[in-house]
Parts: C-alpha cells; sequence; structure tokens
C-alpha cells in the first residue's frame, strides 16, 4: 500500500513538474523589482486549462503527500 502511494506522488510531482514548465513565461522576475510591468490579461484556452491543471495536480500533490506521512507511522 505504502510503495503504491509512494510510486503515485512520484507520477503527480513528475506531472506537475511538467505542466509547470508548461506554462508561459509571463512578465518574469523583473516586474517584481520594479521594473516593466505587464498588462493584465486573462488567460484563454489552452493556457488556462494548464494553469487549472497546475491547480490540480498541487492539490493531488498536497494530500498525497499528507497521507502519505500519516501512513508511515
Amino acid at each position: 500500500m505504502l510503495v503504491a502511494l509512494y510510486v503515485a506522488l512520484i507520477l503527480v510531482s513528475i506531472g506537475l513538474i511538467a505542466v509547470v514548465l508548461l506554462q508561459g513565461r509571463g512578465s518574469g522576475l523583473g516586474s517584481a523589482f520594479g521594473g516593466e510591468a505587464g498588462v493584465p490579461r486573462t488567460r484563454r484556452g489552452v493556457e488556462k486549462t494548464i494553469f487549472q491543471l497546475t491547480i490540480v495536480l498541487a492539490v493531488l500533490f498536497l494530500i498525497l503527500d499528507m497521507i502519505a506521512v500519516l501512513a508511515a507511522r
């Protein structure tokens, strides 16, 4: 049971890394330090789907991690 949980956690983490890397570059870190601020825009199409998938995978990762910690006790 614990091995299957760890395998699922590894697969979700790889998926989360891949989805984060697929996201658009945006304005970057420069705007955080007083650089040129980007124009706010809405996400549409594939960009919106990737963003929502990132949220789902992050929540799933958090839940699986909590379960793994409790199961390891």
